[in-house]
């Protein structure tokens, strides 16, 4: 079956987006901690893509190594969502107390939007990557949790699992080789859908100065510094905007084509 252009597309930018920040030391011009003499605030040109900050330092070797920070930060938070989530789906599926416990906890989580959770984690451990990762991953996690838990129980009633239960396969085999593979692809829209959250929330603490902590380059804490700098440098701004753009609508496309696919 043709893979939806939507998933091509996105799949095509995410792996562009990638490959700029993986490959970041080679491709950034300068070190993006290195104040270079009398270069505050230059427009774009003189080896400089995307001129200089107000520190004197590269833009564009900020904005590559800050795309790396966003995408281990965000896929290294959600992996651990996935995870933490799928399992504990599972778990809840095996016992009512068990179940109704982990609802009620999901429950709290969810009232809080992502980033006042996230805010209000940092605000207990302070800032810093391992901060932002936690963050996203405790705030993302019920959300797996409640969609595998949901794919099982409609998995469960379905006439292949009925068929192996008749056939005399354990409950154990059921849900491994009959329901759980079944569940990937609304699993899978779930990933992208939580990435694509991930890089918004940990731009926006980085932002605010409560995320990744300078001098590290991140795409929130580049653009935060631009703000107040548009006059002198306006691709300074640009820069980590389009950054972030990019690659929250890749992820997004992802979604849209991996649940396009579903159909």
């Amino acid at each position: 079956m043709k893979a939806p252009r939507t998933l091509v597309v996105g799949f095509a930018l995410l792996a562009v987006l990638v490959v700029l920040g993986v490959a970041a030391p080679l491709l950034a011009p300068e070190d993006p901690l290195r104040q270079i003499p009398g270069a505050n605030l230059l427009p774009p040109g003189g080896g400089h893509p995307l001129g200089t900050d107000d520190l004197n330092r590269d833009v564009l070797s900020r904005v590559l190594y800050g795309i790396r920070t966003s995408l281990f930060v965000t896929f290294s938070a959600v992996l651990i969502a996935a995870v933490v989530g799928v399992g504990l789906g599972v778990a809840s599926t095996t016992h009512r107390v068990v179940d109704t416990t982990l609802a009620r906890v999901s429950d709290v989580v969810l009232a809080f939007p992502a980033l006042i959770l996230a805010i209000l984690l940092t605000a207990l451990r302070g800032p810093g990557i391992v901060t932002v990762v936690l963050a996203i991953a405790v705030a993302e996690a019920p959300v797996f949790l409640r969609l595998t838990r949901a794919e099982i129980l409609r998995l469960r009633g379905t006439a292949y699992a009925e068929a192996a239960r008749v056939a005399g396969a354990s409950p154990r085999t059921v849900l491994t080789k009959h329901v759980l593979p079944n569940a990937l692809e609304p699993l899978a829209v779930q990933v992208a859908l939580a990435l694509s959250l991930g890089v918004f929330v940990e731009s926006a603490l980085s932002f605010v100065g409560v995320g990744v902590r300078p001098p590290t380059p991140s795409l929130g804490s580049v653009l935060a510094g631009a703000v107040n700098n548009w006059d002198a440098n306006a691709a300074y701004a640009w820069g980590p905007l389009v950054a972030i753009v990019a690659l929250s609508l890749a992820l997004l496309l992802i979604a849209r084509g991996f649940a396009g696919a579903r159909r």
